[in-house]
């Protein structure tokens, strides 16, 4: 298991440097269903392999000019008060509803980044966002991150593209500083009640490492649109996969068969209709 655990940091890395997010959507389930970790032990090893990870995928993007500094660290600053208090709060939550709080979340963000910006939003390819909206941004991606254990980048992509306007392949670069700054915060907050495997821990960020490496230099390939896209249809599969994993088969059946006995009496319904009004088979 340890050599698809560190397989599976690869491709961590790689997503986090083309995306600027996924880095904790993949972290965490790597951690709880291939190594065996517990969740919140996971979550918290999950936030030191990404801060490390990002830091260094941040260096790549920052040469290309895809760094947007003043945004990126006053978001990051904000997120990182947020996300100390969040991370402190999740000792206060189970483990299991933190990661279904995580999949929810992975859900709507996924929605909105497929759906894209709304029409005539503007695009900022080179200017910096105005310093309130970053810090209220901020702050409210760190508390919610720092209690679900998310580097965040699944939620700051979205709010530096969608609501802020930035380019696409700009927000990835700006989101791997912010995502650092708030998974460190974010593990001092977990630090504080959670035991942590520092040698696993170490290698599966030196693993991911070599993944962001490479993730930062496919990123200035890739269409702008197809990009966010990408990012959109990746966190889905993986919030669906987190969902299905840790919620009850009969929150899932339920559901389906309330659906099927609903379409059921509509088809019914339907049939009666025509046969009233003698449009039944001829």
């Amino acid at each position: 298991m340890m050599v698809l655990t560190l397989l599976a940091a690869v491709l961590v890395g790689l997503a986090l440097g083309v995306l600027g997010g996924g880095g904790s959507i993949l972290t965490v389930p790597v951690l709880v269903y291939l190594a065996g970790q517990e969740p919140k032990q996971a979550i918290a090893m999950s936030l030191f392999v990404v801060g490390v990870t990002s830091a260094f995928g941040a260096v790549s993007h920052a040469r290309a000019g895809r760094v947007r500094w003043r945004t990126g660290l006053v978001f990051g600053a904000a997120g990182m008060a947020g996300a100390y208090g969040g991370g402190r709060l999740a000792e206060l939550v189970p483990g299991t509803w933190l990661l279904v709080g995580f999949a929810v979340m992975m859900i709507a963000t996924a929605v909105a980044m497929i759906r894209g910006r709304r029409e005539g939003a503007p695009v900022k390819p080179h200017g910096e966002l105005p310093v309130p909206r970053v810090v209220a941004e901020g702050l409210v991606v760190g508390a919610v991150t720092g209690l679900i254990g998310a580097g965040g980048g699944f939620l700051v992509v979205p709010a530096l593209a969608l609501l802020g306007g930035l380019p696409m392949a700009v927000a990835v670069g700006t989101s791997l500083v912010v995502i650092a700054m708030k998974s460190f915060a974010g593990l001092a907050g977990y630090l504080a009640t959670v035991h942590v495997d520092w040698t696993l821990t170490l290698l599966v960020a030196a693993a991911a490492v070599v993944g962001s490496l490479a993730g930062g230099r496919l990123t200035g390939l890739i269409p702008d649109t197809a990009l966010r896209k990408g990012f959109g249809w990746f966190v889905l599969v993986m919030g669906g996969f987190v969902l299905a994993q840790e919620l009850p088969v009969a929150v899932w059946v339920v559901p389906v068969l309330l659906l099927g006995g609903a379409g059921g009496a509509w088809l019914v319904g339907r049939g009666r209709q025509k046969a009233d009004r003698g449009g039944g088979p001829e």
